[in-house]
């Protein structure tokens, strides 16, 4: 359904992003950001990209990993989680602002639709949170599971736009007590925690849980209808 595209930060930084769905007015409901796991923009994330498009929403994925390592694509073995940790420990480690200028060009982009909304996974869901607190432009965001939001700086940070978050209670990235503190610290947050573990959204993987990821999803295009359009 979608295809890759070149956008440019504003630092003049070049990467890929996959897009998918209708571009303009009015056949477009609104934009959406979709951020990449730890796997790069993988058969998994196009497709989650593909489904959104399905929705009415033109949705960009910007390759997050590219300003350390072009081209990354894993799936989800022992091998592949070690490697998609090393690159987000690389992207981490970038001097300030490190790929968020990528994430605002990703927002800028798909802005040609309307109002947009943000989703990400995992590692997505991290830079998601992030995006919601730092970067302008967007009118929702939709965490999921985002290992590092419940502890730390990232945990007290201020959203300027609405934020629905969903976590698993068997994550074991993620443990119960921390995202408790963070539905404490962050009232005007809507949480949903689901029986399920770490990743269950992707159907690729042992950790997917098909009610879990069902019901997210419907919670989430119901956030974006009341927002983004």
């Amino acid at each position: 359904m979608g295809h890759m595209i070149e956008l440019k930060a504003a630092d003049g930084t070049t990467f890929p992003a996959y897009v998918a769905g209708p571009a303009g007015h009015p056949k477009a409901k609104g934009g959406l950001v979709v951020l990449q796991e730890i796997f790069g923009v993988n058969s998994h994330i196009r497709s989650v990209a593909d489904g959104y498009a399905a929705d009415g929403y033109f949705v960009v994925a910007p390759a997050t990993f590219h300003r350390v390592k072009a081209g990354v694509e894993l799936g989800y073995t022992e091998a592949d989680m070690g490697a998609g940790f090393g690159l987000k420990t690389a992207v981490e480690a970038l001097p300030a602002p490190g790929v968020m200028p990528d994430i605002q060009a990703a927002i800028d982009h798909a802005a040609q639709a309307g109002k947009v909304g943000i989703v990400g996974y995992c590692w997505g869901g991290l830079l998601t949170w992030r995006s919601a607190c730092m970067l302008k432009g967007q009118s929702a965001a939709v965490p999921y599971y985002g290992g590092g939001m419940t502890v730390g700086d990232d945990a007290v940070r201020k959203p300027t736009v609405p934020v629905m978050v969903h976590f698993g209670d068997q994550d074991h990235w993620i443990p119960l007590d921390t995202v408790e503190a963070f539905k404490k610290a962050q009232p005007g947050v809507t949480v949903h925690v689901y029986q399920a573990n770490h990743g269950f959204n992707c159907d690729q993987r042992g950790s997917y849980n098909e009610a879990a990821a069902k019901l997210a999803r419907e919670r989430t295009l119901a956030f974006f209808a009341q927002h983004v359009g």
